[in-house]
């Protein structure tokens, strides 16, 4: 029994080196492939990468243009809304303290008539 353990042992431990050694080539097989069947080279690929980035980055560029843009007009209507709704509560204000002004001068001249009366 003890010898059966062993021989179990040190066979798995050759199946997983072959496993290995069956990646690696398989690996190496795999990038020559590649490299043979590459529809073009390096350079072109490298050149057609910096294209796009430079595509990417200008397009980016634009649209954070516009959207900076929508922004500003957003912020303007709502700022021109604000300020015109503070016109409108302002002038509000003027007409309400002018009426109780109003209300108060006449409580007064009330209490004036009282007292002479009086």
């Amino acid at each position: 029994m003890v010898g059966n353990n062993s021989d179990r042992h040190g066979s798995g431990s050759s199946a997983t080196k072959n496993v290995l050694i069956g990646l690696l080539i398989g690996g190496l097989a795999g990038a020559a492939t590649m490299l043979l069947l590459a529809p073009q080279s390096g350079k072109e690929t490298r050149a057609q990468i910096q294209t796009k980035s430079i595509e990417l980055r200008d397009r980016t560029t634009g649209m954070m243009k516009d959207a900076l843009a929508h922004v500003r007009s957003d912020t303007r209507e709502i700022t021109s809304g604000v300020r015109g709704r503070a016109g409108q509560l302002k002038q509000l204000g003027k007409d309400k303290l002018v009426e109780q002004m109003d209300r108060v001068s006449a409580a007064l001249d009330a209490g004036k008539t009282a007292v002479k009366a009086a």
